[in-house]
């Protein structure tokens, strides 16, 4: 299956478009191995910041271009087709094409590749006044 950002778009919450790009992986799974200094060339060269340059402008600087879920900390760009040694070496175009990168924070994106949902941040509550009472609506009862 091929994973774009169009289809992406087209989820409506942050949860659903997690469940879209979920890989399942397992924790330790090789991904580079002895071939990592491809990716480091390909992560510091020219293009690739350009191209991430844009991602982020696209999405906004949100996690999973969500409304709501802005970026504060260190912004990743997830490929969301899993890249693989050969794609560097033979110059795939996709891998620095934005319809198949996406950003996203470090939970997100270990929660992405781990396949696990409890990895993701929660969400910011809005606070309102009033609501900082520790039982809400109900009224403390003295125990006697």
């Amino acid at each position: 299956m091929t994973r774009t950002f169009s289809e992406l778009m087209e989820l409506t919450s942050f949860e659903d478009r997690f469940e879209y790009l979920s890989l399942k992986g397992v924790v330790g799974e090789s991904t580079f191995g002895f071939e990592r200094h491809l990716n480091q060339k390909f992560y510091t060269s020219r293009e690739w910041r350009l191209t991430r340059d844009a991602v982020i402008t696209r999405d906004y600087g949100c996690d999973l271009a969500m409304p709501g879920f802005e970026i504060y900390t260190r912004i990743l760009i997830h490929h969301m087709n899993p890249i693989t040694p050969e794609d560097i070496v033979h110059g795939n175009v996709d891998i620095l094409d934005p319809e198949y990168l996406i950003s996203v924070t470090h939970r997100t994106h270990n929660a992405i590749h781990y396949g696990d949902k409890h990895l993701l941040a929660l969400p910011v509550v809005v606070r309102r006044p009033g609501d900082t009472r520790l039982w809400g609506n109900q009224t403390l009862r003295s125990v006697a």
